[in-house]
């Protein structure tokens, strides 16, 4: 069998063209996610509660890859579920039919434990976290399921898969992320909509500060010694499961950093990454 040089060993998928909504767009994970669905030439559309961040993105994306479609951005809270019902049919014809749906807003606020949790953050959690979550797939799914096309990707964490002190309802919360979409997946099986859960582990991005309520010292501290994941390396990671062949599904990717084992499994090791010094 021989080999031509100009024919890829592999075909992935192309997404130019196709509409991504992403949301949480205005920071972190989901400012990544713009990113490089903006360089695969995927129309956006960006959903966020920063109304200036948003726009300041749009514009930089725009000045980056200025063949792309101008990204169309929603200031929304993913609490206000009315609002998330009503954006189907808000949009803009040219965004209207959402190809690819990244589920990523999400928060944890404090470490409180199981006996102590203050009702206002479980509320705030859950009602993002989860609620949310489902309000966007309940409302674009169903467009997917009738233009028989779609990727449903889901940002969980490793804290979906095992729980710890100090996170008993945000666990909650991603334990609930992580079964949602294995079910969205039994629920569309016979579809062409692949469904995707993307767990993290440790990623420096705004995350902890907004844990910590806004104590820099302390989220720093999280992630002393150690090199951690960042934004750009879970974009990759949702860039990949996008671009597969449409018969491929990547179900469950849970990432961690090279010197994390578990959720509080971490060797403090600083750049080197725990090799041998050659001094």
């Amino acid at each position: 069998m021989s080999l031509s040089a100009s024919k890829p060993l592999y075909s992935t998928l192309d997404i130019s063209g196709q509409v991504a909504l992403i949301t949480g767009a205005s920071a972190g994970i989901g400012e990544a996610c713009a990113w490089r669905f903006a360089e695969a030439g995927a129309v956006l559309v960006l959903i966020g509660r920063r109304t200036e961040r948003l726009a300041t993105l749009s514009a930089a994306l725009k000045e980056a890859y200025p063949s792309i479609v101008e990204p169309h951005c929603v200031t929304l809270d993913v609490q206000d579920v009315a609002a998330i019902e009503a954006l189907p049919a808000q949009l803009p014809p040219a965004y209207a039919n959402v190809n690819i749906l990244v589920n990523n807003a999400g928060l944890a606020l404090g470490v409180a434990g199981a006996a102590d949790n203050k009702m206002s953050d479980v509320a705030q959690m859950i009602s993002t976290n989860v609620t949310g979550l489902i309000a966007f797939c309940s409302a674009f799914l169903p467009g997917m399921r009738a233009r028989g096309s779609g990727h449903l990707i889901n940002i969980g964490s490793i804290a979906g898969h095992e729980a710890y002190a100090g996170g008993s309802v945000y666990c909650a919360t991603k334990y609930a992320v992580n079964a949602f979409t294995m079910a969205a997946r039994h629920d569309l099986v016979g579809t062409p909509i692949r469904v995707t859960a993307i767990s993290p582990g440790m990623v420096k991005t705004d995350f902890s500060v907004v844990r910590f309520g806004g104590d820099q010292a302390t989220a720093d501290k999280v992630y002393e010694d150690i090199e951690p994941l960042v934004a750009a390396d879970i974009a990759d990671n949702v860039m990949y499961a996008a671009t597969r062949p449409k018969h491929v599904q990547i179900a469950d990717l849970i990432v961690l950093a090279t010197n994390q084992a578990a959720a509080k499994v971490v060797a403090r090791v600083g750049p080197s990454l725990g090799a041998p010094s050659l001094q």
